[in-house]
């Protein structure tokens, strides 16, 4: 995430933390202790995240203020969809979130940047934090997994997509669909493992596709 919307987030920290101490769930409350992850933190080399890296810490959920925004990745932040950010994972990687504190399991994509809470190695969408039973509790220690790693866009042209969502529901997946219909561009519905991905395109090179992203949001993938 640029400099500008980590600001922005931080921001924020005043009033969800407000929000917590009028009994609202928020997770992004002060933490305790400032001491980072036992984990190292990990290297912004997209090549390191090969499918089986793993990272253990703990995890986290946001929702308002940042819902409707724009994510780092440049789509539309729906924080009951199912996503995830990470520092450092490159936009579009598929990982395995394990809720070691319950046993639940969700497998996911990464579409934003944060947390920006010292100890923290994931931000979840409300929905994902649903899935995996931490909403009440705010916060979990997980061990993330990467299953399937994110596809480089040539700028040399070829088939190209943008991955615009991504659901649980395929009802939800599908209003999305008709919106970007809406909006001029062809679109459809990805059926990936448990989820739903809205995908506008195929566009001939990255630079149509690029203009889509503009106006969609999401990110470039290939076909």
């Amino acid at each position: 995430m640029g400099a500008r919307a980590a600001l922005s987030r931080r921001g924020a920290l005043g009033v969800a933390l407000a929000a917590a101490l009028s009994g609202q769930a928020c997770v992004w409350s002060v933490p305790l202790a400032t001491t980072p992850s036992a984990d190292p933190t990990p290297s912004a080399d997209p090549s390191l995240y090969a499918v089986g890296w793993t990272q253990t810490g703990i995890a986290s959920w946001y929702g308002e203020p940042f819902h409707g925004r724009t994510t780092a990745a440049g789509n539309t932040y729906d924080m009951d969809a199912i996503s995830a950010a990470h520092q450092t994972i490159p936009f579009g990687t598929r990982i395995r979130v394990d809720n070691l504190d319950n046993g639940r399991s969700i497998d996911l994509d990464v579409t934003d940047r944060g947390p920006f809470v010292a100890g923290r190695i994931l931000d979840l969408s409300r929905g994902a934090a649903r899935e995996l039973e931490m909403i009440g509790p705010g916060t979990a220690r997980v061990r993330i997994t990467v299953i399937g790693t994110a596809t480089p866009v040539s700028a040399r042209g070829g088939c190209v997509v943008v991955q615009v969502a991504s659901f649980r529901e395929r009802r939800n997946a599908e209003a999305k669909r008709q919106e970007v219909v809406r909006g001029g561009f062809e679109a459809s519905i990805e059926p990936y493992e448990n989820m739903y991905r809205v995908v506008a395109g195929p566009f001939a090179d990255e630079p149509a596709a690029g203009r889509a992203r503009d106006t969609l949001g999401g990110f470039m993938r290939r076909c």
